[in-house]
């Protein structure tokens, strides 16, 4: 077992390498100095965006309809199909839970500490947006506590809608997602020194050691974050049992495919430094593709596989946990004194908050991928054993 867990990070860890090493590899080939892609803290702007273009803006938000469209057919198609007793595909650890997981029916009392975890988002997001002379020394870091008062709100209504929640089952593994989740995100600032679709303000006095410090607490409550969404989505009738009814969509088992979805992401993050303006969305899409395609080669369940039996839980339930965070990230960044500003070339109009519109949409596989990491984290943190409720 423990030789078992050894191959398994292992594995993982090497997985990370591939991910990282293309996209410096790519803009080392066209002979380009990879020193800027490396600063630390990030403040050099080195890519030159293009402009709004309608072409580019229809393309995406065409890609973004049918994203959003098949989350709600599939909804939709769980509240109308009747429940049929089915038993789950081979597969293991969180997916099988997920697949056998549903609406739980004991609900509990919202606990006091949710209660705390409100008001403490509620103060720091006045901290946050108001310039309280007095408070100036702490003013960049509510982040954190934002967060950490919305995780424990979260935590707490799932208790009030199920009597149980992820913190409840899994103590120490929930624990475990806040160091993983600053490795998690800090990977995905690693892809965007190549595309440089957001920067940050109020970081250019900082040095490297500092920067990485301040950064890394803020960046620990992005899987907590979602994972948390996930398990208070699963306690929504249409979300819980509905969707583990849907109409099966029978995926093709033939080997070329995950081959061919493979080589294809990986040339594909390995030009984004490259392309920026054209590549930049397969920041979100191609690790989740990577991912899904090793998964398949080796013969593991992926997250697709309980879609063959109508079960679209594992697929649509983080999506949308991806972006109803994604909804208060922007939300609570909007005014405050440390925060981020986005420059996405061709959709660069229609804002909501500082995010055009579109850009909401890699929220959708964002989602997919907490769920992967998260998975592999804390082991199956969407079990729901409702007999033991």
């Amino acid at each position: 077992m423990q030789t078992s867990g050894k191959k398994t990070v292992s594995g993982w860890l090497r997985f990370a390498l591939l991910l990282a090493g293309l996209p410096l590899l790519g803009i080392i080939a066209v002979g380009r100095n990879p020193a800027p892609y490396l600063e630390m803290p990030p403040v050099t702007r080195y890519v030159e965006h293009a402009g709004f273009s309608w072409a580019w803006f229809c393309f995406f938000a065409i890609a973004d309809l049918l994203l959003i469209g098949g989350l709600l057919w599939a909804i939709h198609c769980g509240q109308k199909k009747k429940p049929e007793p089915v038993d789950p595909p081979d597969c293991s650890g969180a997916l099988k839970n997920v697949m056998r997981s549903a609406v739980l029916h004991h609900p509990g009392i919202f606990p006091w500490w949710g209660l705390a975890g409100m008001v403490l988002c509620l103060v720091s997001w006045l901290m946050a947006w108001k310039r309280f002379t007095w408070f100036w020394l702490f003013q960049p870091h509510t982040f954190l506590p934002i967060w950490a008062g919305f995780i424990l709100a979260v935590n707490a209504l799932a208790v009030k809608r199920s009597g149980s929640c992820l913190v409840m089952r899994r103590p120490l593994g929930f624990l475990l997602l806040f160091p993983a989740s600053a490795g998690f995100w800090w990977f995905f600032e690693y892809l965007n020194r190549f595309v440089q679709n957001w920067y940050y303000t109020g970081i250019e006095g900082m040095g490297p050691g500092e920067y990485s410090y301040y950064s890394s607490l803020a960046f620990a409550t992005v899987l907590p974050g979602v994972l948390s969404m996930i398990d208070l989505l699963l306690t929504v009738p249409a979300l819980g049992k509905g969707l583990a009814r849907c109409r099966p969509l029978h995926l093709p088992s033939s080997r070329w495919i995950p081959a061919t979805c493979l080589l294809s992401a990986c040339i594909g993050l390995a030009m984004i430094g490259i392309f920026p303006d054209q590549l930049f969305a397969l920041l979100w899409v191609s690790p989740l593709i990577i991912i899904l395609s090793i998964q398949a080669l080796a013969g593991q369940p992926t997250l697709l596989h309980p879609v063959n039996i109508g079960d679209w839980r594992p697929v649509v339930v983080p999506a949308l946990a991806a972006l109803i965070c994604g909804f208060f990230w922007e939300m609570w960044n909007y005014f405050s004194l440390a925060r981020w500003t986005y420059t996405i070339p061709f959709v660069q109009r229609f804002h909501l908050f500082e995010m055009p519109i579109l850009g909401f949409g890699g929220y959708l596989p964002f989602g997919l991928e907490c769920l992967v990491v998260g998975t592999l984290v804390i082991g199956d943190p969407f079990r729901m054993d409702h007999a033991k409720r």
